[in-house]
């Protein structure tokens, strides 16, 4: 990232049509914009999916990208994530070599994190972290010197604070 580049947090509100995904990753990559992670679920209404985009880039890309999502046919709505006005969240699921000596050295950052063990083997166990990005760089740090067989991360989702920001759609 370079001194005027930042990440920006997206989060959309759009139609859950076939290939809606598709279209906003073709989007970005046509415009050679990089996506930093992305994560899509349907919310409270099956018929609406929320899509949360983390971009990195100057303000004129950061800008240019929300005005090209702007205008896809699907998209219902698109609020910029600030930090101090949301609530942002990612989960990793970590699979590490321990064996019977080692693993309560593990359980233990586990627990100091309020992580979960949700899987436990004779050579390895699994952990499953949520919390913000440094809450999760934190925890695969201290498991330096452990061999990580395999690790997943969700990428960032997130929403507004509070109710004054809550958008409502009427589709019928």
């Amino acid at each position: 990232m370079t001194e005027s580049s930042r990440k920006q947090v997206f989060s959309l509100l759009v139609g859950n049509t076939p290939g809606i995904l598709s279209r906003i990753s073709g989007l970005f990559s046509r415009r050679g914009y990089s996506i930093d992670s992305i994560t899509a679920g349907t919310t409270a209404d099956p018929r609406i999916t929320r899509i949360t985009i983390v971009a990195t880039g100057d303000e004129l890309i950061l800008s240019q990208i929300e005005k090209q999502v702007r205008k896809l046919e699907d998209v219902m709505e698109i609020k910029v994530l600030e930090d101090d006005d949301a609530v942002f969240r990612e989960l990793i699921l970590v699979k590490v070599r321990v064996n019977a000596s080692k693993r309560s050295e593990v359980i233990s950052m586990a627990d100091i994190f309020r992580a979960k063990i949700v899987d436990v083997e004779k050579e390895s166990l699994m952990v499953e972290l949520t919390g913000n990005q440094s809450k999760l760089d934190a925890f695969l740090e201290l498991l330096d010197g452990y061999e990580i067989l395999e690790l997943a991360r969700t990428g960032i989702t997130g929403l507004a604070r509070g109710s004054k920001n809550v958008t409502y759609i009427d589709l019928d």
